[in-house]
């Protein structure tokens, strides 16, 4: 399997993925808005795509957004998507993928990486953990609009 970051060339297969993570998370789906959606992150250089190829398949990506911590004055990465096709879960693409997005947050100097997911997402949870990633107890609130 290849982990090679997503460009404007891989646009196509990317956004089939995409779509299928959304369709994950009950969103109907909507190619042509996720293509869109996908091209101005990659065209505005809003986040970093990474995206795991077996033989000629694209089988999964994780996307990467970058915040800023005033605290530390240093950069870290948000770990905003993770999708490996259900065909080949369980069979590394996801680890695979993070610890890609890991070594690219150490060679951009980053303080580190973030991420959340759903509360009944335990086959997510148990790969983040076996990774090192540390559950955090911090309270998150979000404002809606």
């Amino acid at each position: 399997m290849i982990i090679q970051k997503a460009s404007m060339n891989e646009l196509g297969p990317l956004t089939e993925l995409f779509d299928l993570y959304r369709v994950f998370y009950e969103q109907k789906s909507d190619l042509e808005g996720a293509h869109e959606f996908l091209k101005a992150r990659l065209v505005n250089e809003e986040s970093i795509v990474f995206l795991a190829v077996e033989g000629s398949n694209p089988v999964g990506f994780v996307q990467l957004y970058p915040t800023f911590s005033s605290v530390s004055m240093r950069r870290s990465w948000v770990l905003n998507d993770l999708y490996v096709k259900e065909q080949y879960r369980g069979k590394g693409a996801g680890e695979q993928l993070i610890h890609k997005a890991i070594q690219f947050a150490k060679e951009t100097g980053a303080k580190g990486i973030m991420l959340e997911t759903g509360k009944g997402n335990h086959n997510a949870q148990r790969l983040y953990e076996k990774i090192g990633f540390e559950k955090e107890s911090n309270y998150f609130y979000y404002y809606s609009i």
